[in-house]
């Protein structure tokens, strides 16, 4: 699926050919060697028949006497020579081959990583993850696919049919000529047929690309399709995209069979074209016996080059067209991004304030409009409105996992558009609602608050979170791996190592987005506690739809419509008949008694 911005990317081929050819730049020794060995390749291999020409015209000149063998032998000898180094030849082009291409697809997977994974929140969740898996793999594959095509098809075909039509020609001017008119007309004839069909590869590619994010994206929510019995409906879907991958790709697969069927017919042509010439001239005295060998050793190793050329331009264009996929990706600017001169974020007292932000999605309707907060250092504020008021949509743009489109977001007085996104980052421990796992052990999860943590910290913060206790009742413990998103866990066990996550950053600025959402009435009791602790001494902003848990906040916000319509504590918001006493009436039906009672 291509955001608005990629539609508009045009991926031109030295996008994608001067990637590669930095990759060339960076490893010359080794592809200076594999240049050198396919050179001595096509070198021996038109070497051969010429002595080999030589071999059967004694043959056929009279009766195996001694110097006659001599002759022969000594031939057979050189033979051989060129037979070795042929070999040789092929060894050190295929090794530095190996070296050099593993070095480069490993530069490419690093590069493309580096830059993917900086793209913005609203990329990712505008895009199959499956899909942008496979583009990766398939641009580093396709540098590998080009490689083979340029060193193991198209040069060596042209240094094999360039000395072959110099070395008949120098036999014979005629048949020289008509194979070298012959191989520029096949060789433009398969150039221009490959540009033809392009459009059909392309096709192909953006269908198997379509096809495996379905797939992916069936995988990832098979729980869901079980829950809703949605078998048979995914798989129509699944079946209509496969539809389409299958019209695609017979399509591209006919018209290459039809054109591989040309390309015989013309080899049958030159092939009794020029054994017919050469019968002439062996009539009229002009060609040996041993011509005959050249020119059939020269035309069956052409037309195996030949045959080898248009398999490696069919992939050739196939691993172009898998590596436009990624190239409009690298082609894409990041919508999120530090500025050129931008500074770490210096927090001091940690006051967060939005100043007259507004904020829209592209073609959608505002959603905060003039929107004015302050959050006082140190000070426990709590948000809380409908769901789509825009609650969240704050803590994303102070995240700035969004940049807003007018206004300004400062800590501490710095603008929070002009400090580096990683220094903006480590400043604030986040708690979302629906906290997403690695697939990797608990241990792992929890320290990637703070990398650099001990075991023993690590499971300090556990314990604080209350998840030490279920993770000590698990077989393996703390090096338990959670399962791809954490789906082995329950969602009150994310929750709370997410917390734990939070406790082990300790950021001065703490943002909780329905962080005790998942979990049950005890839990959730042990976990307010360790928030308290939590908090102490740090600038918190809470979501919550429960308002029985922010009822001691310092500050509550009511947000509505994505602006402010009301704040105070909770004792001040029920004294007004406004939308908060409404909320609260409406879920104090479902809070303990003595909950109620506080609250009056």
């Amino acid at each position: 699926m291509l955001t608005e911005k990629q539609k508009n990317i045009t991926v031109r081929a030295r996008d994608i050919f001067g990637a590669y050819a930095k990759e060339v730049r960076k490893n010359a020794g080794l592809f200076s060697l594999v240049l050198l060995g396919s050179m001595v390749v096509q070198a021996t291999s038109l070497a051969s028949p010429v002595f080999l020409k030589e071999l059967f015209n004694l043959i056929a000149a009279g009766h195996p006497a001694p110097e006659l063998m001599r002759g022969l032998f000594t031939l057979v000898g050189i033979i051989a020579g060129i037979s070795i180094i042929g070999w040789i030849g092929y060894r050190l082009q295929f090794f530095c081959l190996v070296f050099f291409e593993v070095r480069s697809m490993a530069n490419l997977y690093d590069a493309s990583f580096y830059y993917l994974i900086r793209h913005s929140y609203h990329f990712f969740v505008s895009q199959f993850s499956g899909t942008l898996t496979r583009r990766v793999s398939k641009y580093s594959a396709s540098f590998e696919t080009i490689v083979d095509g340029i060193m193991m098809g198209f040069l060596p075909t042209f240094f094999f049919a360039t000395g072959a039509v110099i070395i008949l020609f120098i036999r014979n001017h005629i048949l020289g000529i008509a194979l070298g008119v012959w191989v520029i007309c096949f060789v433009a004839f398969q150039i221009f047929v490959a540009r033809l069909r392009q459009p059909l590869r392309v096709a192909r590619s953006e269908a198997d690309s379509k096809m495996t994010g379905s797939l992916s994206d069936a995988i990832a929510n098979q729980n869901t399709i079980s829950l809703f019995s949605g078998n048979r409906h995914e798989q129509d879907i699944f079946r209509k995209i496969v539809k389409i991958w299958q019209k695609a790709t017979l399509r591209s697969w006919v018209a290459d069979e039809t054109i591989w069927s040309i390309q015989g017919i013309l080899m049958t042509g030159i092939n009794i074209g020029l054994l017919y010439g050469a019968v002439v001239y062996w009539q009229k005295g002009l060609v040996s016996i041993g011509d005959f060998v050249l020119i059939q050793s020269y035309l069956i190793g052409l037309f195996n080059q030949l045959m080898n050329i248009n398999i490696q331009i069919r992939r050739f264009y196939d691993a172009y067209a898998d590596a436009v996929e990624m190239a409009t990706i690298l082609k894409t600017p990041h919508e999120v991004h530090d500025i050129p001169d931008a500074v770490p974020l210096s927090p001091k007292n940690c006051e967060i304030v939005f100043k007259d932000v507004h904020f829209r999605f592209p073609h959608h309707k505002p959603i905060l409009q003039n929107f004015n907060l302050t959050v006082k250092a140190g000070e426990k504020l709590a948000l809380v409105g409908p769901s789509g008021a825009g609650k969240t949509t704050v803590t994303k743009l102070l995240l700035r996992l969004y940049d807003i489109t007018g206004g300004s977001i400062e800590i501490d007085g710095q603008n929070i558009a002009k400090v580096t996104q990683e220094s903006l980052r480590n400043t604030i421990a986040f708690v979302p609602q629906e906290p997403i796992l690695f697939h990797r052990t608990l241990m792992e999860n929890i320290r990637y608050g703070r990398r650099d943590a001990s075991d023993a910290e690590v499971i300090e913060a556990a314990k604080k979170a209350h998840c030490h206790e279920f993770i000590s009742r698990l077989p393996e413990g703390y090096e338990t791996f959670v399962g791809e998103r954490g789906v082995k866990l329950s969602g009150g066990e994310r929750q709370r190592v997410a917390i734990a996550r939070a406790i082990l950053k300790d950021a001065p600025i703490l943002v909780l987005d329905e962080a005790t959402s998942s979990l049950d009435s005890e839990s959730e009791a042990l976990i307010q506690e360790a928030l308290q602790t939590l908090m102490r001494g740090k600038t918190v902003i809470v979501i919550a739809h429960r308002l029985s848990t922010i009822m001691k906040m310092d500050r509550i916000v009511v947000i509505e419509n994505g602006a402010v319509v009301s704040e105070g504590t909770h004792r001040e918001l029920l004294k007004k008949d406004g939308l908060y006493k409404k909320l609260w009436g409406i879920q104090a039906g479902g809070f303990l008694e003595e909950k109620t009672a506080e609250s009056k």
